[in-house]
């Protein structure tokens, strides 16, 4: 498959051939060279680097099982209530999608549906947006390949950030989405966003590329200027009249429900029980038994991460089954010999309310996690938990839930 390709200089097309030849025993007729320049852009036409992102990203297809992926039974609280619909095309043929985010449920849909499950299901859709825009692509040249998404935020409830579920979500929906579709963004409108969505927004976009970011326009509520530049590419007609368009659907909705998915709350009907649900977490279960420890060992050394550099974190997450536990962690450092009280070792009532957490780590330093069932002389206790190192995401995870929360007490005493 050959489709159109933007005028690149002679160099670029050496370089886009030789990285041909280097990816040359994992593509496949689709990776065209337009497929294979998006991945050169965002590395800023460094081969090694691009190359590595791909081959990573490839992977990560495969585990998605993409090539297949339509095949995949979708959870019906994916299909009818996470809110979006193709609302024709702007002027050089890209997709237009629409989002009345307001109607987005994310308590409700994690209630349903695993993270694995709602991510799949973006890089489904992805995935649809992108042969849609190929097809374009044909008739109206390469810019067509791109996407404009709009959002309305109007009114959105972002207590239900603060919630560490959604939290988790939103940040690795958008590595996710920065790690396997880049240079796919062509537009981006959020409009009607609450006055401190910024605090949120500041949080996620340390997760997003820079080139990403620049094509995020943001309007605060009750401003209107986003129709002038969004209507210099995308024809009124074609778009819904609730948003300043001339388009209404067969019922003469003017916010066109019938051609989209609107969203909604998530009946209780269709929730599940998560703790039956996979998770990318591995998870180990074991018996503490009474009046002893178990005690996790966990090296940090002094070498540098992969570019790009970031913190390793200590993160975990547990549950106790009827009990609770105490739990804490020291660390020693390596060269020195100091022995240092991380966490206090404390009582957690897990058995209510999974304990999630993380510490920032230093270099040459040894930590130890302690459960500590050594007070009960009664019974043992199930312990189902996930102890690793980490990157900087789950920093970010929790920044997010903290600020999200703090924004609810401003926004209540203004």
């Amino acid at each position: 498959m050959s489709g159109p390709l933007p005028e690149i200089s002679a160099e670029q097309r050496q370089t886009l051939e030789q990285f041909r030849k280097q990816m040359s025993d994992v593509l496949v007729d689709t990776h065209d060279d337009y497929f294979l320049l998006r991945w050169l852009r965002a590395r800023k036409w460094n081969l090694e680097a691009a190359e590595k992102m791909l081959r990573a990203s490839l992977k990560t297809r495969a585990m998605w099982n993409v090539d297949n992926i339509e095949k995949w039974d979708v959870p019906k609280a994916l299909k009818e209530y996470l809110p979006y619909g193709l609302i024709g095309y702007d002027n050089e043929g890209s997709p237009v999608l629409v989002c009345p985010f307001y109607n987005f449920d994310i308590w409700g849909m994690m209630h349903c549906v695993t993270r694995f499950e709602f991510q799949k299901y973006l890089v489904l859709l992805i995935e649809r947006f992108m042969k849609s825009a190929y097809e374009q692509s044909l008739k109206h040249g390469w810019k067509a390949r791109q996407l404009v998404v709009f959002f309305d935020m109007q009114d959105v409830n972002l207590k239900q950030y603060a919630w560490r579920p959604a939290a988790e979500c939103v940040i690795s929906s958008v590595k996710q989405y920065e790690a396997n579709f880049p240079e796919l963004l062509k537009m981006c409108y959020i409009i009607n966003a609450p006055k401190l969505f910024s605090v949120a927004f500041n949080i996620v976009k340390k997760f997003l590329d820079e080139n990403t970011t620049s094509k995020i326009v943001i309007y605060k509520t009750g401003v209107d200027k986003w129709q002038q530049q969004l209507f210099s590419h995308v024809d009124p007609k074609d778009f819904p009249k609730a948003w300043g368009g001339q388009l209404v659907d067969k019922h003469g909705d003017p916010q066109c429900k019938s051609l989209m998915v609107w969203g909604g709350k998530l009946p209780e009907d269709l929730f599940i029980d998560q703790s039956t649900q996979q998770s990318d977490k591995d998870f180990t279960e074991t018996q503490v038994a009474k009046g002893d420890k178990l005690k996790l060992h966990f090296k940090v050394n002094g070498d540098k991460l992969e570019e790009p550099a970031q913190s390793q974190l200590l993160s975990w997450e547990f549950r106790t089954i009827d009990y609770d536990i105490k739990f804490g962690i020291y660390s020693v450092d390596e060269k020195t010999g100091e022995k240092r009280s991380e966490i206090p070792l404390g009582t957690v009532y897990s058995n209510e309310m999974d304990e999630v957490g993380f510490i920032t780590t230093r270099p040459n330093t040894t930590y130890t996690v302690v459960f500590d069932n050594s007070a009960s002389y009664l019974r043992s206790k199930k312990l189902h938990y996930w102890v690793d190192l980490t990157t900087e995401e789950e920093e970010g995870i929790t920044e997010l839930t903290h600020q999200m929360d703090s924004t609810q007490i401003v926004a209540k005493q203004q």
